[in-house]
């Protein structure tokens, strides 16, 4: 069942709460639930002031953190896993009031959290222990590398998954002695500041993580001119900017940046799991996924057939605007998605596209709910072809020739994510290196890629570094 509650029910007091925990500047901004348009909380804004605050904070308390025994630390963020799952229903309304998600996709994110803290829980111990290297004379002399860590680590997260792409990225940062001063995105920003508040009842000093809130383009440049290192989510426009910034210090960073991915069908596939699979890659998260599917690359002698059984399962796909569980995909969050994912639709038309299922906004739902659309007959020059959508719209296309395939997925300034489906797997392990992506699922769109949490993940190309 469904809830038809749009808002927590301790909504104002947990407002209040939570949005003391961020470093104030003087001015607010208001934040509206994409959920029903109704006020969320007025959030202070940082300035340059606020920021330097906060990184002298953080600072001043990286010496006594990063004396910490690692055990110490790891004691702390597993007590902070195991609140996390016992207070998970609170997360669970605080992610989808702010962002719109459905219940099962917030899910997605705690069960992120969790595997993030008890990866590193299981493993930091190894990975910073000092390692001996080989030395010019062997036996003669010994060479032994040690880590170090940073300092302040500089953490500009997006809205899309406020939860993951806000404390996922910083707990092994945590455990290896850095501290962190976090910008989340404003939209989203009680869900970051609730972790934040758990982290500190979790034993973890206030000063060691800090928040800052503010628009990207106003606070970001802050935060990279006084980092050690910067971990950024987010387009590959603002990407290039936080890029510039930080090669101009000569600081590291890390960036997961945009995608336009695609997902191969292979003639050899069971219709229904393929078309269960796409569905699912698709339209996670209403389609604001950064690894999620756009381009379902399906082919020739099965099109037909597979159009008909993707058809069907994403037309049985129930949009939800409210807390609670019941729905498969909930709303879009920004005014902004709502726009590009429309203007992407009317332009593939416009060129010849044809509407398979979906095309239409359910304002009856909410101003940001959006019917899953699948496009057919997408020229290679439209919009929904060749830039990030960001929403829940996918297109279809046809392959008969592997080295053709090869050329249309790689034909593209991206490089993050794709997915091939077949039961040759003889033909997918053959084709998987082919593909500039920084990482590639078989019989899975992105989730074997995404919990593979032990493997780097990274973009090639236009999706980022590190």
């Amino acid at each position: 069942m469904t809830s038809s509650l749009t808002r927590p029910h301790n909504a104002d007091s947990l407002s209040a709460q939570l949005t003391g925990l961020a470093v104030a500047g003087p001015t607010f901004h208001t934040t509206v639930s994409p959920l029903d348009g109704q006020p969320i909380a007025q959030l202070p804004l940082a300035d340059e002031a606020a920021v330097e605050r906060a990184f002298n904070t953080a600072r001043a308390a990286f010496e006594s953190w990063s004396a910490l025994h690692t055990r110490d630390r790891i004691a702390m963020i597993l007590k902070f896993h195991d609140a996390l799952l016992k207070r998970q229903a609170e997360i669970l309304d605080l992610v989808q009031w702010e962002n719109g998600k459905s219940r099962s996709n917030a899910m997605d994110e705690i069960l992120d959290v969790a595997l993030t803290c008890r990866y590193y829980a299981a493993t930091a111990e190894d990975l910073l222990r000092p390692k001996r290297r080989r030395g010019a004379f062997p036996i003669v002399t010994v060479t032994e590398e040690r880590m170090h860590p940073h300092g302040v680590i500089g953490v500009i997260s997006p809205w899309n998954y406020p939860l993951t792409l806000a404390v996922s990225d910083f707990i092994p940062a945590l455990i290896a002695g850095n501290t962190v001063v976090l910008k989340p995105d404003l939209q989203t920003s009680l869900t970051a500041l609730w972790a934040i508040n758990l982290l500190r009842e979790s034993g973890v000093p206030e000063q060691v993580v800090q928040v800052v809130l503010g628009e990207g383009a106003d606070v970001g440049p802050h935060i990279v001119a006084r980092a050690d290192y910067v971990m950024f989510t987010g387009s590959t426009r603002a990407g290039r900017i936080v890029a510039a910034q930080a090669a101009e210090r000569l600081i590291g960073s890390s960036m997961e940046l945009g995608g336009k991915n695609s997902l191969i069908v292979d003639k050899s596939v069971d219709l229904d799991f393929a078309a269960e699979i796409a569905a699912r890659g698709a339209f996670a998260n209403a389609g604001q996924l950064c690894i999620g599917t756009e381009r379902i690359v399906v082919h020739q002698d099965v099109y037909d057939k597979f159009v008909t059984a993707f058809a069907a399962k994403v037309s049985n796909l129930k949009v939800g605007a409210a807390i609670g569980w019941g729905a498969d995909l909930g709303t879009l969050t920004h005014p902004r998605q709502l726009a590009t994912t429309q203007q992407h639709i009317a332009d593939a038309v416009e060129r010849g596209a044809t509407i398979v299922v979906g095309g239409g906004p359910l304002p009856e739902l909410s101003p940001l709910a959006f019917q899953p659309t699948v496009l057919a007959d997408v020229p290679e020059d439209a919009l929904a072809c060749r830039e990030e959508t960001f929403g829940p719209v996918c297109s279809l296309y046809r392959w008969s020739n592997e080295r053709d395939l090869v050329k249309f997925v790689n034909n593209t300034p991206y490089g993050l994510n794709a997915a091939i489906i077949s039961k040759d797997l003889k033909f997918a392990y053959r084709l998987a290196p082919q593909l500039k992506v920084g990482t590639v699922n078989i019989n899975e769109a992105f989730g074997s890629a995404y919990a593979s949490i032990d493997a780097p993940m990274g973009g090639m190309g236009q999706s980022g570094l590190g």
